[in-house]
């Protein structure tokens, strides 16, 4: 049976490598930024575990800043694979949250996000890319990326999608809470 509705409960948010130095030469870097910030705030105030990954920070810088902020301790991890699945560390941090459902926001769509929404469907995860929170230098890239996605399983959303999905219900303190995140 397959799920289709994303719940908190069964939820991990990967946030991947929006990095200093790759991030300011993606397309609309600061709307992958904002709605990456508001997903990770989100998931902190549902109680969303948060993975973050840098890809060879060393080259492309650390977590931008404005993301690292939201980050919890312990949460974020270097790899060199593009695929964050390929990753033993990484694959290991995901196995390790006991979550079936994957949330991802990052980049680039069409290279890392790709790939490792692919491997991720592949180990039997569920897999939701939020699009508005996600890009390539290219937008082309990231439409042909999407394109792929959904004809492989994962379920394309968006910012505010996720964030009510995982709420499930108004005439609550979090409801407020995520209202004025995207307003």
């Amino acid at each position: 049976r397959r799920v289709l509705f994303r719940s908190r409960a069964h939820s991990l948010l990967m946030v991947i490598d929006i990095q200093e130095r790759l991030a300011p030469s993606m397309a609309e870097p600061e709307r992958i930024i904002k709605n990456t910030a508001i997903v990770m705030k989100g998931a902190a105030r549902l109680g969303v575990p948060i993975l973050v990954t840098q890809q060879y920070p060393r080259g492309l810088g650390a977590t931008v800043p404005e993301l690292a902020g939201l980050a919890p301790a312990g949460a974020t991890l270097d790899k060199v694979h593009f695929s964050c699945a390929a990753d033993p560390a990484v694959l290991a941090r995901i196995e390790g949250a006991r979550r079936d459902q994957i949330v991802i926001c990052g980049i680039e769509t069409h290279i890392c996000v790709l790939q490792t929404a692919l491997q991720l469907v592949e180990k039997g995860y569920r897999v939701s890319v939020v699009t508005d929170a996600v890009g390539s230098r290219r937008n082309a890239d990231s439409e042909i990326a999407f394109g792929r996605l959904a004809k492989s399983g994962v379920d394309l959303v968006t910012t505010e999608m996720v964030l009510f999905e995982w709420l499930g219900r108004a005439a609550t303190p979090e409801f407020k809470e995520l209202q004025a995140l995207v307003k």
